[in-house]
């Protein structure tokens, strides 16, 4: 297998994999790094001949994301494709090779005073690890998640057949994609002149539904909460873009039918677009309307038995709580199922997306599409 993914990749791309090469608590086999996309057919081609599995990573933020795979023969780093071209500024496109940081790409559209209207908190995040589970930052509340702004992609399936996909005719949407993705055609938007952020002091989660009803009306591009014990000493922050003197007035206006306690700033919160949980920790996501956020927090302290942290979209309704790693999977479970009960009269959804490998072994965990 070495000699063969070497002859592929080249000598100095492709090894034996070492622990850092986990996944799911277990380590790979191998890790190939191709830079073209004949070379990842050609990788997926031969795994498949040998009857073996594969997974793409990029900077591997989310590759313990879902439901545990039982092992994975040969990791394809994504870190050699990598770059930008067909970048048309007026029709604001770009085709960008998904091994790419986002955060790289982002400094590349500035200079043309564009971006893509992501954030995922992931901050090593790869536009193909962006794309593969759909991730959104506080940005979601105003321009959607970054799967739309996809308006095409090209793939290698996982019998090493190269494809082309815009969602339409049948063809499969990312979330059906079986392979590795590797370029994809993305829909940008203007950079922003300026941000404003108010934020103000929310000690319980019963005060959120009037203070984001009252945000939600001057049309601004986020509204975080973060509620770091149940509630208690918790801060609700939104953020306002666009031309400077219009982003200023309406983060005023805000703060004034905010009242008391309200501050405007130019700086973001420091726990603003960043995941409440560690490695070691259980991220639960949590999707209800934000009138009913409040009534979800409560109910999931009563069943955990204490204050849980919990950090997103209030606007939206989707946070991530944590939960300790430490507990024993009936009692993971068992919390699950009670939250999901309480927000079954609510159409709301609950999904635990990341957990140690342990836990994730003998829990329920989110499957891919549950992402998008």
């Amino acid at each position: 297998m070495l000699s063969a993914l070497t002859d592929i990749c080249g000598p100095d791309y492709a090894r034996a994999a070492r622990s850092i090469d986990a996944v799911g608590g277990r380590r790979a086999g191998h890790v190939a790094v191709p830079a073209t996309a004949p070379a990842v057919a050609d990788i997926l081609r031969l795994v498949a001949d040998l009857g073996l599995s594969s997974l793409p990573r990029g900077s591997g933020s989310k590759i313990d994301w879902g439901t545990p795979r039982p092992g994975v023969d040969v990791l394809i780093d994504t870190g050699r494709l990598n770059g930008m071209w067909n970048h048309d500024v007026e029709r604001g496109t770009a085709e960008v090779a998904t091994g790419t940081p986002v955060r790289a790409l982002q400094a590349a559209l500035a200079l043309q005073g564009q971006r893509l209207p992501v954030d995922p908190p992931s901050r090593t995040a790869t536009v193909g690890g962006m794309l593969a589970v759909n991730e959104s930052g506080p940005l979601r509340h105003r321009f959607g998640t970054p799967a739309e702004y996809v308006r095409s992609v090209t793939y290698v399936d996982s019998l090493g057949r190269p494809g082309e996909s815009d969602g339409e005719d049948g063809r499969p949407g990312l979330a059906e994609i079986d392979g590795v993705i590797t370029a994809a055609t993305l829909r940008l938007e203007p950079l922003p002149q300026a941000r404003r952020w108010v934020g103000i002091a929310v000690p319980t989660p019963s005060q959120l539904g009037k203070l984001v009803g009252a945000a939600g009306e001057f049309e601004p591009s986020a509204i975080e909460t973060d509620l770091p014990a149940g509630g208690q000493g918790g801060t609700l922050a939104v953020l306002f873009e666009g031309a400077e003197a219009a982003a200023v007035e309406r983060a005023e206006r805000l703060a004034a039918t905010w009242g008391s306690g309200a501050v405007v700033t130019p700086i973001a919160p420091p726990w603003w677009g960043v995941y409440p949980f560690r490695r070691d920790d259980v991220a639960l996501r949590l999707s209800v309307s934000a009138a009913d956020l409040h009534a979800v927090l409560y109910a999931l302290g009563d069943v955990v038995g204490g204050p849980v942290p919990v950090r997103g979209s209030a606007g939206l309704g989707t946070v991530h709580a944590v939960l300790p790693g430490t507990l024993s999977p009936p009692r993971l479970a068992g919390i699950l199922d009670s939250v999901r009960h309480v927000l079954l009269a609510r159409n709301g959804r609950a999904a635990i997306v990341a957990a140690p490998p342990e836990l994730a072994h003998e829990v329920e965990m989110a499957n891919r599409t549950e992402f998008f």
